[in-house]
């Protein structure tokens, strides 16, 4: 019946779920989870997309872009760290819908976050291996090019695809594989290796950003917006500003909409509630930290790179490298290649993680085979299962399709799930202010209702082929969720059992 669709779960059956030998292990702590977020943020989105976004969407008005993202991510993440303080287990904004806004707009959510995590993991795994063939150029060594990137891609000047004369990406298959064996092995293993990974990163972003502040040229500023401080579409017509070739939106909010996939990194903390030693307190934390140390560098990165390189100059496969390169500087590309290879993969590894996470909490609920998905691990306690089907997914996608195609889908995955957790706040304010919540997002209504205006403003500042791609998902979930979820639901059963009443 129609009203099972919106049934919300109790908050003791998300704290049931945590007891028992099938939970995870909660080794995380604030600079743990800090750590993840950061290293699941800073990657792809500050040595790839800042090419891609500067070159084809906003040029130098790209800093304007970050600041704009970040500003849209301190609403969301203010309402991420209520959430995810009220229900500290696994799943993420999944489990957030599931106890606020009921099944169905939780599956939904859900198999959106599956979309989200997997084109994340194969974005980066695609800029990882431009960075290898980076490295490898000044040794005179380089990847074979038909083995090194998708056999397609978007031609901007041309507004249509284009064959590449390659056969796959090979490096961000083999990578990924890699990552997929380390996460089988455990989480503790996966927190000390991303926590190396992500200090020699932060390191060496420090040292390009101040080492390229003194090649900034001014006259790379001027225009300062080629492109416009605009760029809003609706469903593929340009309300606000240039049109590309393709139809697609031009502009500083376009280039925001770009790179808000490389936010997604401080949301994916909160996938790991269950694994935190405290997480009522340790998951805002590391939420807000990361959230907060990203978004400087981003702006950072984005003032050096602009500075340097001229716009139609910069290098949209591994630019932070490259600008170096254009400037003389052998030596500094051969270091931020080798920092880019570390950064983006720890995000790789985070992002993996979390996905699998998220496959995990949908199967407790008996919305995908827990027997699969749920599967844990008897003596790694990972979610072994639904890593190993994630690693299959990811690399096939980083292997065959390109990279602005896979940015400009994860990104609107990316909103729409901000979108989500940020109506929720409010629903679950309205329904349930009796609830105990560790951690308040100030300025309710005010900080979600922006936070949630904000991903919807840029939603549409994205091409209409990403709203077409993503209804087309939504609409093969639909089929899984009437086909499968709805008859195995765990919630339904218990409900027809007496367990709960209807209004849970």
């Amino acid at each position: 019946m129609a009203y099972r669709l919106f049934l919300r779960k109790p908050y003791k059956l998300f704290m049931e779920e945590m007891e028992g030998d099938n939970r995870l292990r909660r080794i995380l702590g604030p600079i743990s989870l800090t750590s993840l977020g950061v290293g699941s943020t800073i990657g792809a989105g500050i040595f790839v997309l800042v090419g891609l976004a500067a070159h084809d969407k906003a040029g130098p008005a790209l800093i304007l872009s970050f600041v704009l993202s970040g500003i849209a991510c301190v609403f969301t993440a203010l309402s991420y760290a209520e959430l995810a303080s009220m229900v500290p287990v696994a799943g993420s904004t999944y489990t957030y819908a599931y106890a606020t806004l009921g099944e169905f707009f939780a599956w939904i959510i859900g198999w959106d976050l599956v979309l989200e995590y997997a084109v994340a993991a194969s974005t980066v795994a695609n800029g990882w291996s431009q960075y290898v063939d980076a490295l490898l150029r000044p040794a005179g060594l380089r990847v074979p090019e038909i083995i090194s990137k998708a056999p397609f891609d978007y031609d901007p000047a041309l507004g249509h695809i284009v064959s590449t004369g390659c056969y796959l990406d090979l490096p961000a298959l083999l990578i990924t594989a890699a990552i997929t064996v380390i996460l089988v092995k455990g989480i503790r293993e996966s927190s000390v290796f991303n926590n190396v990974m992500v200090g020699i990163k932060v390191l060496v972003i420090l040292l390009a950003i101040a080492l390229g502040a003194f090649y900034i040229n001014p006259a790379n500023w001027h225009p300062f917006a080629p492109f416009g401080y605009t760029g809003i579409s609706f469903f593929g017509h340009t309300l606000f500003g240039q049109t590309g070739a393709g139809g697609e939106p031009l502009g500083m909010m376009a280039g925001s909409a770009i790179i808000f996939f490389s936010y997604i990194g401080f949301e994916s903390v909160s996938t790991h509630a269950e694994e935190a030693k405290n997480p009522q307190k340790d998951v805002p934390i590391g939420l807000i930290a990361s959230l907060i140390v990203c978004t400087v560098l981003y702006i950072g990165m984005a003032v050096v790179l602009s500075g340097m390189v001229p716009n139609d100059k910069i290098n949209i496969n591994a630019p932070v490298a490259d600008a170096f390169r254009q400037v003389g500087l052998a030596w500094a590309e051969i270091i931020i290649s080798v920092a880019a290879i570390a950064g983006i993969t720890s995000v790789l590894l985070v992002t993996i993680l979390s996905q699998a996470r998220i496959l995990l909490a949908i199967s407790r609920d008996g919305l995908l085979p827990q027997s699969f998905f749920g599967d844990v691990h008897p003596r790694f306690r990972t979610p072994w299962k639904a890593t190993i089907a994630t690693g299959i997914f990811v690399a096939i996608f980083a292997a065959l399709i390109p990279l602005r195609i896979l940015a400009e889908l994860v990104s609107i995955g990316t909103l729409f799930a901000f979108f989500i957790v940020c109506t929720a706040v409010l629903i679950m304010r309205k329904k349930s202010p009796e609830a105990k919540r560790p951690f308040k997002c100030p300025g309710v209504p005010y900080v979600p209702i922006l936070g949630a205006a904000f991903c919807l403003l840029l939603m549409f500042s994205l091409p209409w082929e990403n709203w077409l791609r993503l209804f087309i998902w939504l609409l093969i979930g639909f089929v899984i969720y009437f086909g499968y979820g709805q008859r195995h639901a765990k919630l339904t059963r218990e409900m027809a059992e007496g367990k709960l009443d209807n209004k849970a």
